[in-house]
């Protein structure tokens, strides 16, 4: 393939389509977190295809990708038995009159890895689950306070979440007022929320952990212990850690069963499926059987569409049959290690570091004050986009090889060179070509 320009340097006809997507769509983009705001000025504007770990822009540029699709892509792009079973799911018809024998089939499969669950409610995105997750528990307690985790960046992009960020335009004050806020790992401050509104909290809402921060000892059972106390019910929102750090997520990996929990992005390698599990008690008041005040829970056209289904159950297999998460865990650790030599080499250690599990590597930029820094993020960017690499962060996939490895070492070893010397500098003035990317979270922009 011969691109008409080199990564960092997209031509007129990508520019155009980026200005088209612009010119139809808010942002340019249907996920924020994708947009021209979060990447530098030399960022792929459009991506055309990916196969394994491998991204096509439309210069025909290919590059090494981390953290696919958000996340979920975490087999890698294309993988054919998730593409066949999706497939002839899609030939013998996406959606019926009456539920499919697969949604039952679905059902099970998920819930087999779920430590904490009885039944489940399929649908196609992480904000529509957790929504349905704090009617439930809205509905089962009467009460009205959601707890969110305020450390934990996005649940939904409904009122009851959004509205205590500052990108809260639309948002009446009366739904604000419903969410309150905690600490992770700080149960003084889960304390303080339950005496802020007593006997009105209806749940606590959060990730059992981070790629970077895992629950302190005694954290999660504490938790649960006052949801249990106060009546509240537990919500793990498990979209990034089922299917990545464990297959059944935080809580099997912890050992603590929440009420509800809400699983999604990897359960279909970037095909959309999600999913709220619960215990029989909570979910049936959604069902058919309740004597108590029936709940609307989650009734949606696509929710249980084939392809989706198919495609989840294809995953769990593969999961199964090849250790995906430890595989994840292995690959991560060899990148965690040539990304840390690359580093002390460059004597950079005090501005750059790579953090978190092995299977959700990150990384950190400082400016040479030592104060966290998006123009240096940016920079650290731009820089490996120059050489062939799109790593928001460095979550690796199935797809990894050593050979995307040791390319991706290289290209970082000469990424922090430009650092370095920017560093030396005290600014990213001469070196950064473009602003800086900017927080999703701004009131204005």
């Amino acid at each position: 393939m011969n691109p008409a320009c080199a990564p960092g340097t997209p031509s007129t006809t990508a520019r155009a389509l980026q200005e088209r997507a612009h010119r139809l769509i808010p942002g340019g983009s249907h996920t924020y977190a994708k947009g021209d705001d979060q990447y530098p000025r030399c960022a792929p504007p459009l991506i055309v295809r990916g196969e394994g770990c491998h991204e096509w822009d439309a210069d025909g540029n290919r590059f090494i990708g981390y953290a696919l699709g958000q996340r979920c892509v975490t087999l890698g792009h294309g993988r054919r038995e998730v593409v066949e079973a999706a497939s002839r799911a899609l030939r013998d018809g996406t959606n019926f009159n009456r539920p499919s024998v697969l949604e039952g089939d679905a059902a099970e499969a998920l819930l087999e890895l779920v430590p904490s669950g009885e039944m489940v409610k399929f649908t196609k995105d992480g904000s529509t689950a957790n929504t349905a997750a704090v009617k439930l528990a809205r509905a089962a307690t009467g009460r009205r306070i959601v707890g969110l985790c305020s450390d934990h960046p996005f649940f939904s992009y409904d009122d009851w979440a959004m509205g205590i960020t500052p990108v809260d335009a639309g948002i009446p004050p009366e739904n604000v007022a419903l969410t309150g806020t905690f600490r992770f790992n700080d149960l003084a401050s889960v304390d303080a929320l339950f005496d802020r509104h007593p006997g009105d909290v209806a749940c606590l809402m959060l990730e059992p952990c981070r790629p970077d921060v895992d629950p302190e000892p005694g954290f999660l059972e504490g938790l649960r212990e006052r949801c249990t106390r106060h009546g509240a019910v537990l919500v793990f929102d498990e979209m990034t850690t089922g299917f990545r750090f464990h297959m059944g997520g935080g809580q099997a990996l912890f050992g603590v069963a929440p009420d509800v929990s809400t699983f999604g992005k990897a359960m279909g390698n970037g095909v959309a499926i999600s999913a709220m599990v619960g215990p029989r008690s909570l979910m049936d008041l959604g069902g058919l059987t309740t004597p108590e005040p029936r709940v609307f829970l989650l009734s949606t056209t696509h929710g249980a569409e084939s392809p989706g289904l198919a495609a989840m159950r294809e995953v769990i297999r593969i999961y199964r049959e090849e250790g995906v998460v430890e595989r994840l865990a292995a690959t991560g650790e060899r990148l965690r290690g040539l990304v840390q030599d690359a580093i002390d080499v460059s004597g950079v250690g005090g501005a750059v570091d790579v953090r978190g599990r092995p299977q959700g590597l990150l990384f950190g930029n400082r400016d040479p004050e030592g104060n966290p820094s998006q123009a240096y993020r940016t920079l650290f960017l731009q820089e490996l986009i120059r050489r062939g690499v799109l790593a928001p962060s460095f979550l690796v996939s199935n797809a990894h090889t050593d050979a995307d490895l040791d390319r991706t070492a290289g290209a970082v070893s000469a990424a922090l060179a430009v650092y370095r010397r920017a560093l030396d500098a005290g600014s990213v003035e001469g070196f950064l070509d473009g602003p800086p990317s900017k927080s999703v979270y701004r009131r204005h922009n």
